[in-house]
């Protein structure tokens, strides 16, 4: 394992981290013979050696700001890793956005098939939670017990799973506020997990932890307008997925609501935010603005 990715570029920290993501699911997952060697490869594949991780260094960068261990903050963001890369294979099946590309590869029901994709994302998801509820990942039961119930909340009807629905069903005539309701869910609601996890890894005063989840508040929905400008003006070889398939499915997103440049006007204000709930921590902060600053310019 590296020492903590504190210092260097972005891009260095991003490359230490996947490394050691990448070492720890690894680990987790590990390598299963016989019958179970086709979910473990499936797992795999859902998981290693793709994604930006961008979720486990905001879990690693908060929990480095506030004292936090950086063993344990890795096992944190490779649980968060496994869920993320649970809702990819399930938001891509055929019954969902039926998608063939993720991460610049075919995605995880094509590579396999329907049934081994649906089992993949559930083993991942209860993998997940084994790992927080595991001892090395923090030394308190309460803590490890905090971590499993903010995750379940992240990821269920008021979280990630209902933001789904939301996208798959949506109001007739949806307005603005719809659009930023779903995207909260299904986007921010794994980024304010990966933040409020963090600040649980070290001592956090209540002041503190206001301000970091307002950051995290406003970077999830950075994030997800970014997804959707990047939907309609990106390049499919460089994002690694199939584009404009929301707007040929008349789902409408931030850029179809405000226009791309009205899109850009509210991540950049949105990402001013993010700096504005980070002022207090100073140079500390550091990754935390980097991160936010990728969240609102990436081009994949």
């Amino acid at each position: 394992m590296h020492p903590a990715p504190e210092s260097g570029s972005l891009e260095d920290r991003l490359a230490r981290l996947r490394a050691d993501i990448d070492a720890a699911l690894d680990s987790a997952i590990g390598h299963a013979r016989g019958r179970d060697r086709r979910l473990a490869e499936a797992m795999r594949y859902a998981t290693i050696g793709g994604g930006k991780r961008f979720r486990a260094l905001l879990v690693a960068a908060v929990s480095d700001l506030v004292g936090g261990s950086y063993a344990q903050a890795l096992r944190v963001g490779a649980a968060i890793e496994c869920v993320h890369a649970q809702s990819l294979v399930h938001d891509d099946l055929p019954c969902m956005d039926d998608d063939d590309l993720r991460r610049g590869r075919p995605t995880l029901h094509r590579k396999f098939d329907e049934a081994t994709a649906v089992l993949a994302g559930d083993a991942l998801l209860a993998l997940a939670f084994e790992i927080l509820a595991d001892e090395p990942t923090h030394p308190d039961p309460a803590v490890r017990a905090q971590l499993v119930l903010a995750l379940a909340r992240a990821v269920g009807q008021d979280g990630l799973a209902g933001g789904q629905m939301m996208d798959l069903y949506p109001p007739a005539k949806p307005s603005a506020q719809d659009m930023f309701e779903c995207e909260s869910r299904k986007t921010g609601a794994l980024i304010r997990f990966a933040v409020e996890a963090g600040t649980l890894l070290g001592p956090c005063s209540a002041e503190e932890r206001a301000r970091l989840l307002r950051f995290a508040e406003n970077l999830g929905l950075v994030f997800q307008i970014r997804d959707d400008m990047l939907d309609s003006i990106g390049d499919a070889q460089v994002v690694g997925k199939a584009l404009r398939k929301d707007e040929a499915a008349g789902r409408k997103g931030a850029t179809t609501l405000l226009g791309i440049e009205g899109a850009a006007r509210q991540a950049s204000e949105l990402e001013n935010a993010c700096q504005e709930a980070l002022s207090p921590f100073g140079a500390r902060a550091t990754p935390l603005r980097d991160l936010a600053r990728f969240a609102v310019s990436r081009m994949h």
